[in-house]
């Protein structure tokens, strides 16, 4: 009888297993860059220079989404990850801010929603003033963008996943429905959800590394780990770091115009 209650306590006592990606593999996941290319150039050094200095593994960069918008680089942004892609392997995820633009391409009403939410600072990235783009009709508009902006940069947009499985994590923008499973999902879930994700406090059947809404620091619920910390607004660009079992990050920080590369360390 004594020996039973003592196997039940160990086994009540014993390690939860640690999510962990495939081995030989180590992933750079990076948050919002919303038009920051200083944060995001800066944070693509420190990654080069950190895969370098660490033990040999086939690594890969995720970015998860909303490159564009709100920041005042965005056709910077999309240039610098068109080039990092021709360099090594990096897959790219969907946002709702990269949905907004390309359907603002054909559609009127999601064209002046798209110039709401952080539009505006990306079509003028691409060489336009704010006067001329405030003069300018919405048809007018729209055919000034298909003129300025790239067909390369639209069908780099166009080429972007919806998701990223790495072993025992999920790569998403946003979030996902915790009552589908990971192979169910809706893309517009994907892209936009929200409080139906960040209220699920339950494990899933994957840990969700996610973007989307911005926290002040890096959030880490165990199920979900949030690491879109505002680079447009607080001026920290963060990638996530997964080797094995181990979770570290590297953070871009902008201080009065000085950027500076931290790292924090995690779970070994």
């Amino acid at each position: 009888m004594l020996n039973s209650i003592l196997q039940i306590f160990r086994r009540s006592k014993a390690p939860a297993q640690l999510p962990a990606v495939p081995e030989g593999e180590r992933y750079y996941v990076v948050g919002d860059v919303h038009g920051r290319l200083d944060l995001f150039d800066a944070l693509r050094q420190a990654i080069e220079e950190d895969d370098r200095a660490s033990p040999q593994a086939s690594s890969t960069v995720v970015l998860l989404g909303d490159l564009v918008d709100r920041g005042p680089q965005s056709a910077g942004v999309i240039a610098a990850a068109r080039e990092w892609q021709g360099m090594r392997p990096l897959r790219c995820l969907a946002g709702n801010h990269e949905e907004m633009f390309l359907e603002s391409f054909e559609d009127k009403d999601v064209l002046r929603h798209f110039l709401k939410h952080g539009g505006r600072e990306t079509i003028m990235s691409y060489g336009i003033s704010r006067k001329e783009l405030d003069a300018l009709t919405l048809g007018e508009l729209r055919d000034e963008m298909k003129r300025l902006i790239p067909r390369e940069h639209r069908a780099f947009l166009q080429s972007f996943d919806d998701m990223v499985i790495a072993g025992d994590y999920v790569f998403v923008h946003a979030g996902v429905d915790p009552s589908r499973a990971i192979d169910d999902q809706s893309r517009s879930d994907l892209l936009w959800i929200r409080e139906r994700f960040l209220r699920h406090a339950d494990p899933l059947s994957h840990v969700i590394v996610h973007g989307h809404t911005i926290f002040e620091d890096i959030e880490d619920r165990g199920h979900r780990i949030g690491i879109d910390t505002g680079a447009f607004r607080t001026g920290v660009l963060t990638a996530l770091v997964l080797d094995g079992t181990q979770q570290r990050y590297i953070q871009a920080v902008d201080t009065d115009g000085t950027i500076a590369i931290r790292h924090t360390g995690g779970i070994t």
